[in-house]
């Protein structure tokens, strides 16, 4: 999986949809109709399954979401269930939605938690809209619970420059621009300089551009995929030397590994 190596003395650890297409959050396209309960899941199974499993530093959890599991994210899981999560950070890459529910806590949760959103030139179409309503929307939030321009900038980035299509981070392809950003997790995450290694051009390599006054996202009108080719993206091949694992839309955890 993108994530399996360790940074910043963080683990990475993969979960697959719970249901029969892989598809976080049910439904389909941007209307995520099990949104509600599989943000519950999620989180369940962090409070629950993970301590469980290794030993784990249950204060240091950090999130991020390919694709459908940005969505998840975004639109369900970070107002419901972030308030379980002190100090924490989410990465989500091509897609991001503004919140979907009731958001739980926010004055709390907004000045503690890093949100990034990365996407690329030749989004697919539907979230060349929603991604900048999520920018908009949770920036508000950060806003609302008292945060100065300058504080909201240092805790929620955003960039789209790279030319490539849906989760081409490199320029070149779906695994491998996914995996792009997940080596550099602790980079644009964990208190690191921001910079991406191996991002497509023309992209400098620094991603953390704050969010105020960049809500506006500019994408390429050329060379759009098909809102039907994001079915395609359901069913990936994650391939590595000679394992091969099947998954969909991808919901990435990392939590502190304290001795595992």
């Amino acid at each position: 999986m993108p994530n399996q190596n360790v940074q910043a003395n963080t683990m990475g650890v993969a979960l697959l949809a719970p249901n029969e297409n892989l598809f976080w959050g049910g439904g389909a396209g941007l209307q995520r109709t099990d949104g509600v309960e599989h943000a519950q899941a999620v989180n369940d199974f962090v409070q629950t399954e993970l301590p469980a499993r290794v030993a784990v530093n249950m204060s240091n959890i950090v999130f991020t979401g390919v694709s459908g599991g940005s969505l998840l994210m975004s639109g369900f899981f970070i107002p419901a269930q972030m308030q379980n999560y002190a100090n924490s950070a989410v990465e989500l890459n091509c897609g991001a939605l503004a919140p979907q529910v009731a958001f739980q806590n926010a004055a709390t949760v907004m000045p503690q938690t890093k949100i990034h959103y990365q996407s690329t030139q030749q989004e697919l179409t539907s979230l060349q809209g929603s991604i900048p309503q999520a920018v908009v929307a949770y920036e508000q939030a950060a806003a609302d619970a008292g945060l100065s321009a300058a504080q909201i900038n240092a805790l929620q980035t955003v960039d789209n420059t790279p030319v490539g299509g849906h989760c081409e981070f490199d320029g070149q392809d779906f695994v491998s621009g996914v995996q792009t950003m997940l080596t550099s997790y602790a980079s644009v995450m964990q208190g690191g300089n921001g910079v991406v290694q191996g991002i497509g051009a023309p992209s400098n390599g620094v991603v953390t551009t704050g969010v105020v006054g960049n809500e506006n996202l500019q994408f390429s009108a050329g060379g759009r995929k098909r809102e039907a080719e994001a079915e395609n993206m359901v069913n990936m091949r994650w391939a590595r030397q000679a394992e091969v694992v099947e998954t969909g839309d991808v919901q990435l955890v990392s939590c502190d590994r304290t001795s595992c």
